[in-house]
């Protein structure tokens, strides 16, 4: 059976112009841990793919437990420019947490 993201973590999006802002919550301290060693930007930005079209840059808020991922050209120019279905990116949390984990 395939564990997913969303088994060790939360997640939010938030948005500002072009630029998605996803974090991504621990459920526990060892999932904290394991998100730390693995959910690298590299990894978020393959399984987004084509929605993000520009750089992938990590945060770490250990005290909080949790980590955010701003993803630069990921909204197709913004919300009154884009002509997406979701323009401002409220699923971009939503998919990044279907990625399979135990790859």
């Amino acid at each position: 059976m395939t564990r997913r993201l969303y088994d060790l973590a939360y997640g939010r999006e938030g948005d500002k112009g072009n630029i998605a802002n996803i974090s991504v919550i621990a459920r526990t301290s060892q999932a904290y841990q394991e998100l730390k060693a693995k959910l690298t930007a590299e990894r978020v930005k393959a399984h987004l793919g084509d929605l993000v079209q520009g750089e992938v840059v990590r945060y770490e808020l250990d005290n909080i437990e949790a980590l955010n991922f701003v993803c630069y050209g990921a909204l197709d120019g913004g919300a009154t420019r884009s002509l997406r279905i979701d323009n401002l990116g409220k699923s971009l949390a939503g998919a990044l947490l279907y990625m399979a984990w135990d790859e």
